[in-house]
């Protein structure tokens, strides 16, 4: 593999990102860039190395033996930037979960913390729960997440602090041709005898799965095992078309092809959305991000809690805290 004389570390960036994926969708969402500008800057980073660094099929992507050989020196290279970076007064990346791109309560957070630091560079990454989040923020390998932080372990909850952001309707994601489909409402009532997906069996997202076990536990609704993770619109259509089980969502949900998105009710259960974060962290965008946060909730009333809104109890000292 021949050295060329100079490398963009975006370029390098956007390799380890895949090589850590091994999928071009979930890469492009973590840098939060579109999915062709992705694999144009892979392509270059190939060109300018005169080597290939991925064998791509229309299934599954895979490193090269040249790739595996350039993964370490990447990563080396990568760190000794954001060293750089520190050295001189300029800060590394705020790296901040937001759980899935389809998820709007972080993302509108993220993009409102940028405005408000426009000289920080604030990168989304997508862990997809927040109890997978939480060992990537006690290892300071992420900086922020969002989510349901009661229903942590407690050993990981000694390790992150957090501020209330959101009480979060939720809703059903439902194939459009679901008996319940026509309703304009939902309630868990009419779900009785149903199988429901919410992550059961998913060791990312156990605080979301426990958050549906509690809300369904006085109905007869089961939790369906696993899905596939679903990355896209075409992933997701084709495995709601093969389960055909509603899945548990929230209201923001973008409704996905041929598939209806539709709000619970009596009651009407609320997801405790919380800004999580590693005790100790110091990042001048981190400040940013947790002013973003309050004046995006005070500004559309985000911790009034509806009436007839539903929490576990275990939510309500989180998201009441005392003074």
């Amino acid at each position: 593999m021949p050295a060329p004389a100079h490398l963009d570390p975006r370029l390098l960036r956007a390799f380890v990102t895949v090589a850590e994926e091994l999928h071009f969708t979930r890469a492009a969402a973590r840098l939060y860039v579109a999915q062709q500008a992705l694999s144009r800057d892979v392509r270059r980073l190939e060109r300018e190395l005169g080597a290939e660094l991925f064998l791509r099929t229309t299934r599954q992507v895979t490193l090269t033996a040249d790739g595996v050989r350039l993964l370490p020196y990447a990563r080396r290279v990568l760190a000794a930037q954001d060293d750089l970076l520190a050295a001189v007064g300029r800060a590394r990346p705020l790296l901040v979960d937001l759980n899935s791109p389809g998820l709007v309560t972080g993302r509108r957070v993220l993009h409102r913390a940028r405005e408000l630091a426009p000289d920080c560079e604030l990168m989304a990454r997508y862990e997809s729960g927040l109890t997978g989040a939480a060992a990537e923020l006690l290892a300071g390998r992420l900086d922020a997440s969002f989510g349901r932080f009661a229903g942590l372990d407690p050993v990981l909850r000694a390790g992150l602090a957090q501020q209330p952001v959101r009480y979060e309707p939720m809703a059903l994601v439902l194939p459009e041709d679901h008996p319940l489909a026509p309703l304009e409402a939902v309630s868990p009532a009419a779900l009785a005898g149903e199988t429901v997906y919410a992550g059961a069996g998913n060791p990312r997202t156990p605080e979301w799965t426990d958050l549906a076990r509690q809300l369904f536990e006085r109905w007869d609704i089961r939790l369906a095992s696993p899905l596939p993770l679903a990355v896209g619109d075409e992933e997701f259509e084709r495995i709601m078309a093969k389960t055909r089980n509603p899945v548990l969502a929230v209201v923001d949900f973008p409704a996905m092809p041929h598939t209806v998105v539709r709000p619970l009710v009596d009651p009407v259960p609320l997801s405790p959305v919380s800004l999580v974060w590693r005790k100790g962290l110091i990042h001048p965008a981190f400040d940013a991000l947790r002013r973003a946060a309050a004046e995006i909730a005070a500004a559309e009333d985000w911790l009034r809690r509806p009436a007839g809104g539903w929490i576990p109890a275990m939510d309500h000292d989180v998201m009441c805290p005392r003074n």
